[in-house]
């Protein structure tokens, strides 16, 4: 998790209760100080800037629908599916034999014979090459797995993602040396557990604040690690860990880089102060880290000096796709828990789900459930074929799900109604089912926060969207460079556009286009015709704002949550084009995609009209105004909350300090 919350390790220290936690937060209040500006340079240094195969939705943005990239979706390698379906089949096993999630939820600790039993599943190594001892799973294999342990406890889920998608084995396999491979990835297939540092306390998605520090010995063969990490997922009970810190910088008077370093948790000065505690996924081992005066030799370098948030994206760009996985399998069980009730409660002489108002929210529970299906079955095809850049196909299918995952859960809560509402201990207390529809919306609230909050998520997506075109704009777009480069910028621009924009207004987006989809193909011409108002539109937002698109960050939200959209119906129809094709008999996949696409294109329409039209300036005028404290009367009342007080803090201590102090 990466404000987001990072993954880390440690032991655990003599600091670990309550005055640890506070020591903790008094001393990650000092992050390196950054101009906006720095921030920016930082995050733009540590880009893929190179699009060396395509992108479905990088061409969307474009005015394209590139539906050949996604159709037909790649097929998986039928000799590792046997191997996968042998492996999960062993997997429900276990878990049926030993895994108590109510329990799980109520202690808040993984039994040490459910992660000894994952070893020897060999689930640990699921994504480890098999040469290094692991199973050697594809991404739609190794989803599934996730998928199918998340179902039974999320924090089963979340020590296998957090060990393998962002932990130590991905960016190793894709970055290390071969030496590194050698000695690291066997032990973690073994079960070695591993995490990821890089939040700090006050450091989440803007990593130009950093503070942890790599400093060379004055031998050159190690370095001398210090910092402190926040929110490390697998942290308390890890046994290797990546770790980013800030190496020297390469030039004098230059800004240190950060780099990536492979850490043991048994070396002396690593350290475990807090483990943190959340609202939900109760099991899941998060805490913070200390290092210090960590000596890490030099050969545990990952990739290179500076290169280490370079590294932390790219791995994030499959990393993050266990969590569309995992909200895809929890919208099933939303929906065979919201079905069956809705068929078993009566109410007014007729079960629930006969009545307009449920039916509506089970028809969207359904739709939404095979759109999220879609899009983590194809995102994950897309990435284990390897013919295209996934970065945007990732980052939407982890920003869409987890919000339609969010939305799905709500509407299961409503039609279980106070049974939704009710802990799963309390409905089997007094002789009732004991689902767990509260618990899930607790665990499920976090996939729009890690691994790239939805606001992160959009604003990635939309740099993105608008790199064609600021790549040639060149210092155009930089209101500090000089006036005759800045010139030169727009002479680029202005010829790129000329190339660009005409053929966004000619086109044939109608019938028989994309026959073959049958009632589907009305999505796709719409996609067809939307995609290049996307792109006219996205061209009408640069000329009306200029440099100062960067700011207007509902907008670009705006034309972002289209490209969602439009992706979304893409992936739903090729994938029920594909279900089809399998099953000609059954056409439940054809109705629930026609469904989802006809609420997708009322929203996409919705979108398109606000995105000049709003009172988005007015909104934020008066969120100035809520900072500046000109609406405080509006706080005040005896239902006020008070301030929460950390355990063993008097009141006292929680004051302000006097002015002169501060």
């Amino acid at each position: 998790m990466a404000d987001d919350m990072a993954t880390s390790n440690g032991k655990p220290g003599a600091a670990e209760g309550s005055a640890g936690a506070q020591e903790v937060a008094e001393r990650g209040r000092g992050a390196t100080p950054v101009s906006e500006r720095e921030a920016r340079q930082v995050a733009e240094a540590a880009r893929e800037t190179e699009w060396s195969k395509p992108s479905f939705v990088r061409q969307l943005f474009l005015g394209k629908l590139r539906l050949d990239l996604i159709h037909p979706p790649p097929e998986p390698d039928p000799e590792e599916q046997r191997r996968a379906a042998a492996f999960m089949a062993e997997a429900r096993a276990f878990l049926d034999a030993t895994v108590d999630p109510e329990e799980i939820d109520r202690t808040g600790k993984l039994p040490d014979e459910v992660i000894d039993g994952l070893r020897r599943l060999g689930a640990m190594g699921m994504k480890i090459p098999r040469e290094y001892g692991g199973l050697g799973f594809s991404q739609t294999s190794y989803n599934r797995a996730i998928a199918l342990f998340s179902t039974y406890s999320p924090a089963i889920g979340v020590l296998l993602s957090a060990h393998q998608s962002i932990g130590v084995p991905q960016p190793l396999k894709m970055f290390g040396t071969e030496a590194q491979k050698k000695k690291y990835l066997p032990r973690l297939a073994a079960g070695a557990i591993s995490a990821f540092a890089l939040t700090e306390p006050d450091v989440g998605s803007d990593p130009a604040r950093l503070s942890a520090t790599a400093d060379p010995t004055e031998d050159g063969e190690a370095y001398i690690l210090n910092g402190e990490k926040l929110w490390c997922t697998n942290g308390p009970i890890a046994e290797i860990m990546v770790v980013m810190a800030r190496t020297p910088a390469p030039k004098p008077g230059g800004r240190r880089g950060i780099t990536a370093f492979i850490v043991e948790s048994s070396w002396p000065g690593v350290e475990v102060v807090h483990r943190c505690e959340f609202m939900g996924l109760n099991g899941i081992e998060n805490g913070v880290i200390r290092f210090t005066n960590v000596r890490v030799p030099k050969e545990n370098v990952l990739w290179g000096e500076g290169k280490g948030l370079k590294l932390a994206l790219i791995t994030l760009n499959t990393g993050r796709l266990t969590i569309p996985a995992t909200c895809a399998a929890a919208g099933k069980w939303c929906l065979e828990v919201a079905r069956q009730w809705s068929n078993e409660r009566e109410q007014w002489g007729a079960p629930i789900g006969k009545h307009e108002a449920v039916a509506d929210m089970l028809a969207d529970i359904a739709a939404s459930t095979f759109a999220m299906d879609a899009i983590a079955e194809l995102s994950a095809a897309l990435a284990d074929a390897g013919k295209s850049d996934i970065r945007l196909e990732a980052a939407i299918a982890k920003m869409f799900n987890s919000e339609a995952a969010w939305r799905t859960v709500d509407l299961t809560v409503q039609i279980r109604g106070g049974r939704g509402y009710e802990t799963a201990r309390s409905l089997a207390a007094r002789g009732e089912k004991a689902i767990p529809v509260e618990r899930v919306m607790r665990d499920l609230r976090i996939n729009m926060i890690f691994e790239g909050s939805s606001e992160i998520m959009r604003l990635f997506i939309a740099r993105e969207a608008v790199d064609p075109h600021l790549s040639r704009a060149g210092a155009f777009v930089d209101t500090e460079a000089p006036l005759g480069e800045r010139l030169k910028g727009l002479a680029g621009l202005t010829a790129h556009i000329a190339g660009w924009v005409p053929p966004l207004y000619v086109g044939w987006g109608r019938w028989p286009k994309y026959a073959e989809f049958g009632p589907l193909a009305t999505h796709l011409r719409f996609t067809d015709r939307a995609a290049r108002k996307l792109a006219r539109t996205l061209f009408w937002a640069m000329a009306r704002f200029g440099p100062r698109l960067e700011k207007k960050q509902a907008v670009l939200f705006r034309l972002v949550d289209i490209g969602a959209e439009l992706f979304a119906i893409a992936a739903v129809c090729v994938h029920a084009h594909k279900k089809l094709t399998e099953n000609p008999a059954e056409r439940g996949p054809i109705e629930l995609a026609d469904l989802f696409c006809r609420g997708a294109r009322r929203r996409v329409r919705r979108l398109f009209a606000d995105v000049f039209k709003n009172h988005d300036d007015y909104k934020y005028r008066v969120a100035q105004n809520v900072l500046k404290g000109k609406h405080v009367w509006l706080e005040a009342g005896d239902a006020s909350p008070r301030t929460a007080r950390p355990a063993g803090r008097s009141e006292a201590a929680l004051a302000p300090a006097p002015a002169g102090d501060a």
